[in-house]
């Protein structure tokens, strides 16, 4: 997710919206005044990155430690994005019991926590683990939490408010340095009998091609890094538009509808909604959720 407000993705292929609007959501403004807006064309990503994994092909481990849940909630989903394997924490003292539990290959840490700050859960974490990379997370103004922390040994830091492209790309060059990933290129998505090609766009299913438009592909996209997981709407507006639609979520629910139509109809359905919670997306031969 960027942060909520300010790039607007126009409708494609001449496909109309019903009227949208921003609206403030109280119980998630902390964390989303923490996040920075990224805009990029059409609010989408179309290139498919290198897939960092552990030498030995397994997933990225990250640790996530901040006390915002909302905040680490928004983390951990756009990391899992990444084909990352996430763990986060709410204070030091948790932190510090996570990190010998899972070994991870990386820390993002917030410096303020409600128990004792990050450059003590580095320094504790550091006893066992003394090559794992942190990058740290400072309040704007805090000039002398950045340079304590990097004094101490902190890899990196972003200041609140950031983006979660900016944190990605600083994960991303950390775990190469550190020798904590091995990277490859993947270009095709597979869940089931359906198959998406990151590189050329293409969507097969059952071996018979399937026309999306810019937008349907993207939300196809992030459904399938995500598979057997229930995505909330916010969560797929934070994803695929990078933006909120406030009260008007019903954007997402016009899209799964195209989707549908196009990846379901006369098959056995991938797509499953779970009434109040979200979208599910799974292989056919596994049922539908209960």
């Amino acid at each position: 997710m960027t942060e909520i407000g300010g790039c607007r993705n126009p409708p494609d292929d001449g496909q109309r919206l019903a009227p949208t609007g921003l609206a403030h959501r109280n119980d998630t403004a902390k964390s989303q005044a923490a996040i920075r807006p990224s805009c990029q064309t059409g609010g989408m990503t179309s290139e498919s990155p290198e897939v960092l994994t552990r030498p030995d092909g397994s997933p990225i481990r990250i640790l996530a430690v901040d006390d915002e849940p909302s905040l680490t909630e928004l983390l951990t989903l756009a990391l899992r994005y990444e084909g990352w394997q996430v763990t986060t924490a709410n204070s030091g003292a948790n932190a510090v019991r996570a990190a010998s539990q899972i070994q991870p290959d990386a820390i993002v840490l917030d410096i303020m926590l409600p128990d004792f700050d990050g450059v003590e859960v580095m320094r504790r974490i550091r006893t066992t683990q003394p090559n794992v990379p942190v990058i740290f997370l400072t309040a704007k103004d805090a000039l002398a939490d950045r340079i304590n922390g990097l004094t101490a040994g902190g890899d990196d830091y972003v200041t609140k408010p950031f983006s979660l492209e900016e944190l990605i790309a600083r994960l991303r060059s950390l775990l190469r340095r550190s020798g904590m990933a091995s990277s490859y290129r993947e270009s095709v998505l597979t869940v089931g009998d359906l198959a998406l090609n990151e590189d050329s766009h293409e969507v097969v299913r059952g071996g018979e091609y399937i026309n999306l438009t810019a937008t349907e592909f993207e939300l196809l996209r992030f459904m399938m890094r995500n598979p057997n997981r229930v995505l909330s709407k916010s969560q797929i507006l934070d994803r695929v538009w990078h933006y909120d639609f406030g009260g008007q979520a019903n954007v997402v629910e016009l899209y799964i509808s195209y989707l549908r139509k196009k990846i379901d109809v006369g098959r056995e359905p991938m797509i499953h909604t779970l009434r109040g919670s979200g979208y599910l997306l799974r292989a056919a031969a596994e049922g539908k959720p209960e």
